[in-house]
């Protein structure tokens, strides 16, 4: 009778180590999900941005799938190397860096940051 104890003992507590591996697994899964969800935005987003309309400093914010909050910043980058009239260039650099966060206020706020430079051409905005 005693060894039919010991066996259940050594069956229960296998099947509880096992069920935390399988949670542990699942919400590994949903976390990668969550970010994966979350880069295509921030790509999509940067990838869109001066193709829709023209690029200009300022910031645009939103709210996609009722579940991830995203904000792109656009700034002009400033590239000043010596020796180097800046003015005869007809040329813009921007910077947009794109920001998707989810989750709770609590510790389980997550976020993706992406940037990039985009070039504009100065001669084609006074026309």
């Amino acid at each position: 009778m005693l060894e039919i104890l010991i066996a259940f003992s050594i069956l229960a507590i296998s099947l509880g180590i096992l069920l935390k591996i399988f949670s542990a697994g699942v919400n590994t899964a949903i976390v990668a999900e969550d970010y994966t969800a979350a880069v295509q935005i921030a790509e999509g987003l940067l990838a869109k941005t001066s193709v829709e309309t023209t690029l200009q400093p300022g910031q645009d914010s939103g709210l996609e799938n009722e579940k991830y909050h995203w904000l792109v910043e656009v700034s002009p980058f400033m590239f000043n190397p010596e020796n180097v009239d800046t003015t005869t260039i007809k040329t813009a650099l921007f910077k947009i860096r794109v920001i998707v966060n989810w989750g709770d206020d609590n510790d389980n706020n997550r976020e993706v940051k992406l940037t990039t430079l985009k070039l504009v051409n100065r001669a084609n905005e006074n026309n």
